[in-house]
């Protein structure tokens, strides 16, 4: 029994260290690989990874706006995979293998003690990116410019509806192409 209990806390203990030493040297390709995997099969299709919203770090919130009235249309929630935001800090660029999920809700508004509140509605989908420098899929529509890009409607995670990057995704991402397609000036995370 001493020594379950002993080999139990050792190993409890080094788990927090190896998450201290993740978090501020950012992951390492092990963890990159296991992450990427939860995204991303051996042919290159990619789907939302499961359990992302309690095992990912969130980034931030982009409010859209709504075309006339005031508040906003559109909630993007954005988060990235484990030790990617360490390591987008003290790089300046996403490693290989880093995973960004951006839920899309549809934004309600209305009027509360505060103001004028908008929030989210309804999901919308998901946004999912790859970040691939290597070019591991070239014959693969979906990838390409250093990421997989791929949008899934509200009701299958699993099944993408993008069927070319540079025509269903990469249109939106041309203002941040400096920054690897990425508007990370809108992520207080990365800063």
């Amino acid at each position: 029994m001493r020594t379950t209990i002993v080999a139990t806390l050792g190993l409890a203990v080094f788990g927090s260290m190896a998450a201290i030493a993740e978090t501020q040297l950012g992951p390492t390709e092990a963890q990159a690989a296991v992450t990427r995997n939860a995204a991303v099969n051996a042919t290159g299709d990619i789907h939302v990874p499961a359990n992302y919203r309690t095992t990912y770090e969130f980034v931030g919130t982009w409010s859209v706006a709504a075309d006339q009235e005031a508040g906003a249309k559109q909630l993007h929630v954005v988060y990235a995979s484990p030790g990617s935001v360490a390591a987008y800090r003290k790089s300046g660029h996403f490693p290989d293998d880093t995973v960004l999920v951006k839920e899309v809700y549809a934004a309600s508004t209305g009027s509360m003690t505060t103001g004028t509140v908008s929030h989210e509605q309804a999901l919308k989908g998901w946004f999912v990116m790859v970040a691939d420098s290597k070019n591991d899929h070239p014959g693969n529509k979906l990838w390409g410019d250093g990421w997989g890009w791929s949008w899934f409607d509200a009701g299958n995670p699993l099944k993408t509806t993008s069927t070319d990057y540079k025509a269903d995704c990469q249109g939106c991402h041309v203002p941040a192409r400096s920054t690897q397609w990425i508007y990370v000036q809108g992520y207080p995370a990365l800063h």
